[in-house]
């Protein structure tokens, strides 16, 4: 190991940027957990639905039943608020990402970018001393108070950051959205009754400005947040940015999440200033926690244990994304490597399903009613997704051969298009969906995209 990422390592920081953002990303959590009750979103998506579609490999994880299933939001948005007041601290943010990421898992009809950013942060949380300054436990226990932490606990954090921007910014970079602008041109003229830039929404250069501005903006902002020259103009950009998009587009608290989250880029004396606020507030001696106590990295056994696990975890982030060359074809049509890669609202897909269920024997057939077993919402995303096609083809298979059809064979002919493109067939009408099965090989049955 090199002297200098010796010196690196014991290199400290002040803890009051890492107090900040556990505080922020926690409220943001409680906040996000109310809204989701409150829009009645539990039983519209997970109550009413009597078929979930699963993840590959976490078909265990089920719906709770009726109350039970309140109950675990209940501890999720709890366990959110204490850890962002650093009670419990360990407990709480292990107890939060353990219930967050089961909701997400519950079914993959309601998976956004967003919520899976939410579960890998509060991962990479786990394993940083979070509660060690600004923190009830703290507080009530000196002996746990840290001032100095090692400099790479907030730079984790920011590295995160940095491949979620990177990675968004390498996605913009294709043809549909570089040259025709493709989705931004169908969904802004649908803005035009936005209050004070509506107007602008029905220009034709607007969907280009925002395609090659947001290109820009993802490639290069992380970057001009990390000099402390460019920093201030850069976070004015990230508010912008994010704030117009949270107007234009119902994407829930994502835009506010990453707002607070960018923050981490700034100074140690920045967020001393925020948390000198935040006490005035709450009536809070914020000299208790300045007891000059540096936790130093190569002398401490948990802080190498936690290093060595989130080194694995960004080096996982990075390379997950790259998933989708091992692919032919588009990736927005085919989807394959599509998930967990950081590509934030880059494609309107939309089309149809219609399955047939066969006697293969008999040749006697008949058609499915998708309303009769999903919900709308869940068509929706079923009808232009091979993964979610092939599960509900099972779905339908095993329904019907226990209803006493015999030699049961499931067949789709389904419909989708691309950012614009004319409906063009999905899947291959002729292969019986039953002899297919979800897995990380190349889905051949997907008929190509014709551009």
């Amino acid at each position: 190991m090199s002297n200098k990422f010796q010196t690196y390592l014991s290199t400290t920081t002040h803890a009051a940027p890492l107090a900040v953002f556990r505080f922020l990303f926690g409220l943001l959590m409680s906040i996000s957990i109310i809204r989701f009750w409150y829009n009645g979103w539990i039983e519209k998506l997970y109550l009413l639905p009597d078929f979930h579609f699963k993840y590959f490999g976490f078909s265990w994880i089920k719906v709770p039943p009726d109350i039970w299933c309140y109950v675990l939001f209940i501890i999720c948005g709890l366990a959110a608020f204490l850890f962002a007041i650093g009670f419990k601290y360990k407990i709480a943010i292990l107890i939060f990402f353990i219930s967050f990421t089961y909701i997400e898992l519950m079914d993959k009809t309601t998976y956004l970018n967003h919520y899976y950013f939410v579960s890998v942060i509060s991962f990479i949380l786990i394993f940083l001393p979070a509660n060690k300054y600004f923190s009830i436990d703290a507080f009530k226990n000196p002996s746990l108070a840290i001032q100095y932490i090692p400099k790479w606990n907030v730079d984790a954090l920011k590295i995160m950051l940095i491949i979620v921007y990177v990675y968004a910014g390498l996605a913009k970079l294709n043809y549909d959205w570089m040259v025709n602008a493709m989705p931004l041109a169908i969904w802004l003229p649908s803005k035009v009754d936005t209050p004070f830039i509506g107007s602008l929404m029905s220009q034709k250069w607007m969907p280009h400005f925002f395609s090659w501005g947001g290109a820009i903006y993802d490639l290069t902002i992380p970057f001009f947040l990390l000099f402390k020259k460019t920093r201030v103009f850069a976070f004015v950009a990230v508010l912008f940015f994010h704030l117009t998009t949270s107007i234009l587009f119902p994407i829930g608290m994502f835009p506010y999440i990453m707002i607070a989250a960018t923050m981490i880029f700034f100074s140690a004396k920045f967020h001393n200033q925020i948390l000198e606020k935040i006490a005035s507030i709450f009536k809070i001696g914020k000299t208790h926690f300045d007891n000059g106590v540096h936790l130093i990295h190569t002398q401490n056994r948990k802080s190498q244990i936690a290093f060595k696990i989130l080194a694995v975890v960004l080096i996982f982030q990075v390379l997950l994304p790259l998933r989708s060359f091992a692919y032919p074809g588009n990736i927005y049509w085919t989807e394959q490597g599509y998930r967990f890669s950081w590509r934030v609202m880059l494609m309107e897909k939309t089309g149809y399903a219609n399955f047939k269920i066969v006697d293969q024997k008999t040749g006697k057939r008949f058609y499915v009613q998708n309303e009769d077993f999903l919900t709308q919402f869940q068509q929706k995303q079923m009808s232009t997704q091979a993964d979610f096609i092939i599960e509900y083809a099972h779905y339908l298979g095993n329904h019907f051969t226990s209803q006493g059809h015999q030699n049961v064979g499931v067949y789709v002919e389904s419909y989708a298009s691309l950012n614009g493109r004319k409906s063009q067939l999905y899947i291959n009408p002729e292969i019986d969906l039953m002899t297919l099965k979800n897995n990380f090989n190349h889905r051949y049955y997907i008929l190509p995209l014709n551009e």
